[in-house]
């Protein structure tokens, strides 16, 4: 059965479903958007997800779409359409075609904003093997732009990173700038020392994670030290585990970083904990 998802208020085939070549994240990666995670039929951290998007459209002047307050309905009724148990729900909001390319943002009472909306099955996404044995990131040099606070489609780099993490035998990348591990390519990044859980403050630098906001939380409320500040790559090697967290990944155990073992080289407790609390909690939460 062909995939439902959602364009500009209509539900399609994915195949009978069309953006403008004129759509300004086309032509501009003016678009921002949000990927949320589906447990059970039910979304995770939804509120959260919807906070940061209203946040991203404001920091880029960019209009809300129409169907912003029905925002929920759709996603479920995208996850009933296409029977989503376990998976993702990919939303997308651009600045919306003009109907030819200029650098000048469109008059926004003439132009109006695009959204899009499809959905990712993947069972067996919370029980992901990988979560059992880590996984292994490389270092790059980080040099996006300045604001990666906002979720922007903006995303060639970290794509890059992707790249350079496979031809090296890796999973992933964490990105440095200044001496200083900024992020991963798609999520936050982690480190534990002496059962403290270290990783960077939130700024401009790096995406203020709504699974990372969880995750603190619920590590706060199982009585863990959390440390809000920047680690150096030789810190992270030095430390006694790793971890990743983002909304398709949870909590992931990182076990080897530049080809060197972090702490035993397995999955530590604290990331194991730290999985399983969340999960369950969300769970709980789901809508």
């Amino acid at each position: 059965m062909s995939r439902i998802v959602y364009v500009n208020g209509e539900y399609l085939p994915e195949e009978e479903a069309t953006v403008s070549i004129f759509d300004r994240a086309f032509l501009m990666a003016d678009g921002v958007y949000e990927v949320t995670s589906v447990l059970g039929g039910k979304i995770i951290d939804f509120d959260g997800h919807i906070a940061r998007l209203e946040r991203s459209l404001n920091e880029l002047d960019m209009q809300k779409p129409e169907a912003f307050d029905d925002l929920l309905s759709i996603h479920r009724e995208l996850v009933a359409k296409n029977a989503i148990d376990e998976g993702m729900i990919y939303l997308q909001v651009t600045r919306g075609s003009a109907g030819d390319r200029d650098f000048a943002f469109p008059d926004p009472e003439v132009v109006k904003p695009t959204l899009v909306l499809f959905t990712q099955s993947k069972p067996g996404l919370a029980d992901n093997p990988a979560a059992k044995t880590g996984i292994k990131v490389i270092s790059i040099d980080d040099i996006r732009w300045g604001r990666r606070d906002i979720k922007t489609t903006q995303l060639l780099y970290p794509s890059m990173g992707k790249m350079m993490a496979k031809r090296a035998g890796a999973d992933d990348a964490w990105m440095v700038e200044d001496g200083k591990v900024t992020e991963g390519t798609s999520n936050n990044a982690y480190i534990v020392k002496d059962g403290k859980i270290i990783t960077r403050e939130l700024s401009t630098d790096i995406l203020h994670g709504i699974t990372r906001a969880a995750v603190l939380r619920f590590a706060k409320e199982a009585q863990m030290k959390v440390e809000e500040r920047s680690f150096t790559i030789d810190e992270a090697k030095q430390a006694d585990e790793a971890f990743v967290t983002s909304a398709s990944t949870f909590v992931m155990p990182v076990v080897e970083l530049d080809g060197a073992p972090i702490g035993s080289g397995s999955v530590g407790p604290v990331a194991s904990r730290l999985r399983e609390i969340y999960l369950e909690e969300s769970r709980k939460v789901g809508i």
